[in-house]
């Protein structure tokens, strides 16, 4: 987008990123950043191709801008972990508000998952200065939990992954999930609480 002013973005220019995003998005979540053109996000954003290229300079800045805004919704359930709180309480309730995060953002976790599946070439740095000193405290924190005898024995690395595996599934497998399931409506109850006897039985000591 052209910035030759520092002028606030008007209404009508707000509106149409935010439509671009949204669109991309969905696009990106179905096809993957190969498989998805700019073509295919102007016609599912209703937008010319001219249109989308005022605003972005192509589909890669279309794909950071997504995943840069991805990054801190996507750590704050870990951020969230109480390292003052009850340990299993506080595992709990990471699983439950990742599960959540399977629910209601399911395009965002296909696109993270894309993007990992390609060796994260446009969200390397992010891993290395976001995800990975944040994934360190968060481990120390359940190593120490388990250390004082307040959860199993359990190797915080994989339990974290473990609970990644076990909730992001839900989105980026969904239509699995959806035939298997055939639209239970009380799928997501069940998930819960599978996954709360699952964890409970691994971590009470």
């Amino acid at each position: 987008m052209p910035d030759g002013t520092n002028k606030k973005p008007s209404r009508i220019q707000q509106r149409n990123r935010s439509l671009i995003l949204d669109a991309a998005l969905d696009v990106f979540s179905q096809h993957g950043y190969r498989g998805t053109t700019l073509d295919q996000i102007a016609e599912a954003a209703g937008l010319s191709k001219p249109n989308i290229l005022y605003y972005f300079d192509g589909k890669e800045e279309i794909h950071i801008t997504l995943l840069n805004q991805l990054m801190a919704t996507w750590l704050d359930p870990l951020v969230t972990l109480d390292p003052q709180g009850d340990p299993l309480s506080e595992i709990l309730g990471y699983v439950r508000r990742k599960l959540d995060m399977a629910r209601e953002l399911p395009r965002e976790s296909r696109l993270f998952a894309g993007e990992i599946l390609q060796g994260a070439p446009r969200i390397a740095p992010h891993l290395k200065t976001d995800l990975q000193p944040l994934f360190e405290e968060k481990c120390d924190v359940i190593q120490n939990w388990v250390d004082q005898g307040h959860l199993n024995k359990v190797d915080p690395r994989h339990l974290i992954f473990s609970i990644w595996a076990t909730t992001q599934h839900y989105a980026d497998f969904a239509a699995q999930v959806e035939v298997l399931l055939e639209d239970d409506p009380k799928g997501h109850e069940q998930a819960e609480l599978y996954l709360d006897t699952l964890f409970t039985r691994l971590l009470r000591p």
